[in-house]
């Protein structure tokens, strides 16, 4: 039997089958992402979760007219396959493909790029503002998830929502769940209706309740107090009244996997005017097993065997972020000022083993990296010493927040980004490759880069005895040397490392550009080049010292980092090296936004892998580039 799937190029062919099709099709797209991303890897539970949701959206919704826009994003692969991308499906998240993420000059489906979390609102009330002024009339639609409900720009963005009174529809996709299950105020509020029957029951009495009081003849006093009784009614059976009250029509809560009551919903909602949201409850991953019973590991995973689960292959180091947790939780041991603090990011940034062992120390502020920062700043006022988890692609979110309420205050908060520099297949909105450029200016902040997992050890002790605050950044993947016996010892602040001596040229890498670096001396060699290396460890404060008999020893300083030329490492050296006269040639990433691909590719891509930095080596040292670049 031939697949629906494949009859469906559009939201237009989706629209032709009958309704008696489309749990077959709900299938087949099941399918279809667990078969691709076991095999790409990828963010399969999210989208499992939103099958029913995305089919019933564009059955009623009349895309790329109306506008749809995905909250994060990572659970846009259902609407990929709905809008002409299902013969490309093979090649997400791989160089050259589809992206993992709605993408604007992917399709003009995707009208609005997403990546960071609770976005959707405000573009979409942009959007919606700008078809009022422009006197159009299509429909305008945020899917957001009530992960990033927790984070204060979408109630920023429900705030002038209310105030706009426009056309627009939220939909709520409540699984419970970010990547981990949800923390906060809100988690609590929405996981109170789930699918709740008494809930469900109550609602409908209280509604027959309202209906046969409307329907007599009362005075206006008595109609008051009917009134009063109805909204007294609601607010204590119905989850609707919170977004009532933001001046919100509320529907809800509907079953995300019943096809008939969604479609039946959403086309009643369509037909609507004004702000309204509609509740839906779903199951993050959804149809696979493995998934449901784990929607955390399957959030975003690597390619597994489909029968026998996601499988962990055996890697000779441990990652950065499992060195990170094992050297955290031994000084929190030691030291129980100590506390850690993330947003929604327990998992991938190695916390979960310091939640268990320390979980009046550990605090989760779900998808509110700004609040994350001051909340940390708090505790650092009152003599604590937290450390803020963090991607670095999601720290740039907080930066007033470091600035002002941290670095201004000279608190002392040890910042941990973790995935900085190029993140791999996630792409540009994931890439960590902007730290060194929006810390490296702010007053009285240390920003370090280890260059294995022993060094980040080092570092982070470094850091807890340092007062002041303090940015520690490392990539993603495995981490070298990770032994040390007992406590780090502790690194002195702004002091680099000389790894190679050399006479032609010096490298002066930093973090995970080290390795590449040495490789690249090593080669250098071959061609009998003698080219130093050092190991700068702090992008602020320089080795200043070290740099200038590097300097003037080789003549040449070429700098290697994992971050954009502007504002950078290389850039911090050649404004120290330019009223010395010594020459400085630049390796990094170039004024543009990196595509999605492996991190080997990328490295290559860009010019920071061996091969790249030696080639640049032999350049400079034969004048063919000017300093630079």
């Amino acid at each position: 039997m031939s697949r629906l799937l494949d009859t469906i190029d559009s939201p237009r062919d989706l629209k032709r089958l009958s309704a008696a099709d489309l749990p077959r099709l709900a299938q087949e797209i099941r399918s279809a992402l667990i078969e691709t991303v076991s095999m790409v890897g990828g963010h399969l539970a999210p989208n499992l979760g939103v099958v029913e949701l995305t089919i019933a959206l564009h059955r009623a919704f009349d895309a790329p007219r109306d506008r749809i826009v995905f909250d994060v994003g990572h659970q846009a692969y259902v609407h990929k396959l709905l809008t002409g991308r299902r013969e490309q499906f093979g090649t997400l998240r791989r160089r050259g493909g589809i992206s993992g993420f709605p993408r604007r000059c992917e399709s003009p489906y995707d009208v609005f790029g997403t990546g960071h979390g609770s976005t959707s609102i405000s573009a979409a009330l942009g959007i919606a503002t700008a078809r009022d002024l422009a006197g159009e009339h299509y429909q305008v639609v945020a899917v957001i998830g009530d992960g990033a409900m927790t984070g204060g720009m979408a109630f920023e963005g429900l705030n002038q929502v209310a105030e706009r009174d426009t056309d627009l529809v939220i939909i709520l996709n409540d699984n419970g769940m970010s990547i981990s299950p949800n923390v906060g105020a809100m988690a609590r509020y929405l996981q109170r209706f789930r699918l709740d029957p008494g809930y469900s029951s109550a609602k409908r009495s209280v509604e027959g309740l309202v209906r046969r009081y409307d329907r007599f003849g009362l005075g206006n006093h008595v109609l008051d107090a009917v009134e009063k009784l109805k909204d007294g009614a609601k607010s204590l059976f119905l989850p609707g009244m919170l977004f009532e009250e933001l001046g919100l029509r509320y529907f809800g809560p509907v079953d995300g996997h019943d096809l008939d009551e969604l479609t039946r919903t959403f086309e009643q909602v369509r037909r609507l005017k004004g702000p309204r949201i509609v509740h839906v409850v779903t199951q993050k991953g959804r149809g696979y097993r493995l998934a449901e019973e784990d929607a955390e590991s399957y959030h975003g995973c690597k390619p597994f065997d489909v029968d026998q689960g996601q499988l962990d292959p055996p890697v000779p180091q441990k990652t950065y972020s499992e060195v990170f947790s094992e050297a955290l939780a031994g000084l929190a041991e030691a030291d129980s000022r100590i506390v850690a603090v993330t947003a929604a990011m327990c998992v991938g940034t190695g916390l979960k083993p310091f939640a268990r062992r320390f979980p009046h120390r550990f605090f989760d502020v779900g998808m509110a990296e700004e609040h994350a920062v001051t909340f940390a700043a708090g505790l650092a006022a009152e003599g604590w010493r937290p450390v803020v988890a963090i991607y670095s692609t999601f720290l740039q979110r907080a930066y007033d927040q470091v600035l002002h309420d941290v670095c201004l205050q000279g608190l002392p908060v040890v910042f941990c980004l973790d995935r900085a520099g190029l993140v791999g297949s996630d792409g540009p909105t994931h890439h960590g490759v902007f730290d060194f450029s929006y810390l490296r200016h702010i007053p009285g902040l240390v920003v370090g880069a280890p260059r294995s997992g022993a060094e980040l050890k080092r570092m982070l002790a470094a850091a807890f005895a340092h007062d002041g605050p303090f940015a520690i950044r490392y990539p993603a993947g495995a981490a070298e040397e990770t032994e040390s016996n007992g406590r780090p010892s502790t690194l002195e602040i702004g002091r680099g490392e000389v790894l190679r001596e050399g006479s032609q040229a010096t490298l002066v890498a930093v973090g995970s550009c080290v390795g590449a670096a040495q490789a690249a001396a090593d080669e250098l060699a071959g061609d009998g080049m003698q080219v130093g290396v050092i190991d700068a460890r702090f992008v602020k404060p320089l080795d200043t010292g070290l740099l200038e008999d590097a300097g003037r020893l080789t003549g040449l300083l070429v700098t290697v980092e994992e971050n954009v030329l502007q504002g950078g490492f290389g850039a911090a050296v050649l404004e120290w090296a330019a009223p010395l006269g010594i020459r400085v040639h630049r390796l990094g990433i170039a004024d543009e936004f990196v595509p999605h691909g492996s991190q080997t590719e990328l490295r290559q891509l860009v010019g920071i892998d061996a091969d790249s930095i030696a080639q640049a080596v032999r350049h400079a040292v034969a004048g063919r580039v000017s300093a630079g670049p």
